[in-house]
């Protein structure tokens, strides 16, 4: 089931949308109807999903939006003139009111997709130093070709942990991280883009520390620059 947050500030649309989101088997988690209410919040409630409404006073729905980390959105508004920057935003879907039950349900059936696709990419299993180890994709900060077999590859983790990948190309990693974060930014490393902190057209400075104590450095070769950059 579908776990969503509602910010309305129209309390009757808050109902309407609320009793939609029961027939349409959607738990709601909690609503809202001042925005900046919901954003000293959000950050601590369990749910796949924001329904903004748009047009709002103080703060509108888009502004809101900006300013939201790891949540799928679903806007719904009376005015059509908004589309446009909607979608600029990446979101999953752009409802105009009067809410209809079956347009809501496609925006679902559009949300359940992305977040099915989400939590495929959340874990891998793979064999390693430990043995058959499930490992969290959320806490990988880099990977590196093992120096001492370059058919295996060294993961360094959030907590300071270490392990080796056994017999793992960096083609074949990839398929199983999620897309959207990890890129490979030369012949031998691959990093997690959360866990950069600067980056330049050779170079990149991760949060973590090297063994010397300082910021992590790794140098971007030309070959995977762009990729690098559409990420960004």
């Amino acid at each position: 089931m579908i776990k969503c947050v509602i910010l309305d500030d129209e309390l009757l649309a808050i109902s309407y949308l609320k009793l939609l989101c029961d027939e349409l088997n959607v738990e709601v988690i909690k609503a809202f109807n001042n925005p900046k209410v919901f954003l000293q919040e959000i950050n601590n409630i369990d749910c796949d999903l924001c329904i903004l409404d748009i047009e709002m006073p103080g703060m509108n729905g888009l502004q809101v939006a900006e300013l939201i980390k790891g949540k799928h959105i679903i806007f719904t508004t009376a005015y059509k003139e908004y589309a446009a920057e909607a979608f600029d935003l990446d979101v999953v879907d752009y409802v105009r009111k009067p809410i209809k039950k079956e347009r809501l349900q496609q925006a679902f059936e559009k949300a359940e997709k992305l977040i099915t696709e989400k939590e495929k990419n959340n874990f891998f299993e793979w064999n390693t130093n430990l043995g058959k180890t499930v490992i969290f994709t959320n806490e990988i900060v880099y990977i590196k070709t093992s120096e001492i077999d370059s058919r295996d590859k060294d993961i360094f983790l959030k907590n300071d942990s270490e392990l080796i990948l056994k017999n793992l190309s960096f083609k074949h990693l990839s398929e199983l991280l999620p897309q959207k974060y990890f890129v490979q930014i030369n012949k031998k490393e691959m990093v997690n883009t959360k866990h950069i902190k600067v980056f330049s057209s050779s170079e990149i400075i991760l949060d973590m520390n090297s063994n010397d104590g300082n910021p992590l450095k790794l140098n971007v070769s030309e070959v995977y620059r762009n990729s690098l950059m559409d990420k960004f």
